[in-house]
């Protein structure tokens, strides 16, 4: 074990390697280029037997696991979404870890729960939704979905399914869009729903659910003896960043009834600007949101922002109340491990708190604002340039193809292969979706550290392996 002088020595090595780290991070393959197996080939079948020296294991740190790992914070990574991380949040995360507090109820800490209780109010404030709204943090938004489908299905059956379970319970149905995100049916799964329940439903030319097929699928699900219980709203698709229109979704599921939970994952965080804010037009008649600080909010992993209007229905859906955990101070409090899954939870609202506090609102604004200027500067680089097509533009997403060819099977194998060499390279990261067949390289423009240089050296660099290709291709 280590001692506190030993712990002193080492802690201070390490921080220097992360500065040093970051200040380098540019000079490091932005993915992994390291072949399935590589990494495990060079750990032991067993653990050791006798402890080892910190010297050394961190040595290995640097010579095993470094080349296995894909540098998410690189000013170069633009694949999936953004995951941003910042030396405030980094802060906060390391008192969290010094702590070790278990903050499962108000009593095991108070001020985790109640710093909690007012970094999701500041949070709500800032996003400009409604003050019926209550926050909690999950760890994700895979979880705050489940948590939604779970108490939009007790809610329907009067926290029946609780207490006697499904099979006496008429089949319930739930609904998204085709673009959706799959953490949707993954709940409905665990929640026992089955999959075949979920009902998804086809798109616009804007990627966003189409209305009057969303009305006759619950009409007809209703007129066939089902019971529809949720819709979940997209505010921000992962592969395109649709936005389903929320009003019209909100009447709807007023007049059905029917709770609607918004997912805005990763789009959400925008919503802190005002030139957002109109797409949470009719946010008032939504039951659940969930977005994401650990996606582009400066924010480490993991931190996932749940509000949800009706509290009582929340916490009836999850809570269970062993001898063990009984406490004075029940009643009086939120003991946040009854607002969701699991009992035990980190102090996840301290690194949020360093983060609002070091930024500012007008801080945070300001840098996603950056990165939105970043994604257009880029598009029109694109558009001027007529060997590429650019298909999507939202927000900081852009995507598009280039035209290597008319037929779009061939077309589709060449951005493949573009893609794969630019990741390949180690220079940038980048991934893909695909739109009415056509296959599309997606670029996200989200780090902390990224600047207009990056953006334009790897424009550059795009173009280049692309021409590069034609030339292998003989075109």
């Amino acid at each position: 074990m280590l001692s506190a002088e030993e712990f002193r020595k080492y802690a201070h090595q390490m921080v220097d390697w992360i500065a040093d780290y970051y200040q380098d991070i540019e000079k490091y393959p932005v993915k992994s280029q390291v072949a399935p197996g590589e990494i495990k080939a060079q750990l032991p079948d067993y653990a050791p037997q006798k402890g080892e020296d910190m010297q050394d294991i961190f040595a290995d740190f640097q010579k095993i696991i470094m080349p296995g790992m894909t540098h998410w914070q690189s000013p170069n990574f633009y694949a999936y979404f953004p995951a941003n991380a910042s030396f405030p949040s980094m802060l906060g995360e390391m008192l969290t870890s010094a702590l070790g507090a278990q903050c499962m109820i108000w009593e095991t800490s108070p001020a985790a729960a109640e710093l909690e209780e007012q970094v999701m109010q500041w949070l709500r404030d800032m996003l400009g939704l409604p003050s019926s709204f209550s926050g909690v943090i999950q760890d994700t938004a895979s979880t705050a979905t489940l948590c939604a489908l779970i108490s939009a299905r007790e809610k329907a059956t009067n926290f029946s399914v609780n207490k006697i379970g499904l099979s006496q319970q008429r089949k319930m149905r739930v609904y998204c869009s085709t673009e959706t995100h799959s953490s949707v049916e993954k709940a409905v799964k665990i929640m026992g729903l089955g999959k075949e329940n979920l009902v998804k439903i086809s798109v616009d030319e804007q990627q966003a659910i189409q209305l009057s097929v969303l009305e006759n699928a619950i009409s007809a699900d209703i007129d066939a003896g089902y019971l529809p219980i949720c819709v979940v709203a997209a505010l921000g698709t992962t592969g395109t960043l649709g936005l389903d229109p929320l009003n019209e979704l909100a009447e709807l599921c007023k007049a059905r009834n029917i709770w609607l939970h918004v997912d805005a994952a990763y789009a959400g965080s925008a919503f802190i600007l005002k030139e957002y804010q109109h797409y949470l037009k009719g946010v008032e008649g939504v039951d659940s949101f969930v977005f994401n600080p650990h996606k582009w909010l400066m924010t480490h992993f993991d931190c996932s922002a749940y509000f949800v209007k009706d509290v009582d229905t929340l916490i009836n859906s999850f809570a269970i109340l062993p001898e063990y955990l009984k406490t004075a101070t029940r009643g009086k409090v939120n003991d946040y491990r009854d607002w969701g899954v699991p009992l035990g939870r980190r102090f996840r609202a301290l690194k949020l708190w360093f983060v609002i506090r070091s930024f500012g609102k007008e801080g945070l604004q300001k840098q996603i604002r950056h990165h939105i200027e970043l994604a257009h500067k880029l598009a029109h680089l694109i558009r001027e340039d007529d060997a590429f097509v650019l298909q999507i533009e939202r927000m900081n997403l852009l995507a598009f193809y280039c035209q290597f060819s008319e037929n779009q099977e061939v077309n589709n194998q060449k951005n493949q292969e573009l893609m794969q060499k630019l990741n390949a390279s180690g220079k940038l990261y980048l991934t893909h979706t695909k739109l009415k067949g056509q296959f599309l390289i997606r670029m996200v423009i989200g780090q902390t550290q990224v600047q207009e240089h990056h953006v334009v050296e790897s424009w550059r660099l795009i173009k280049q392996t692309a021409e590069d290709l034609k030339v292998g291709y003989g075109a």
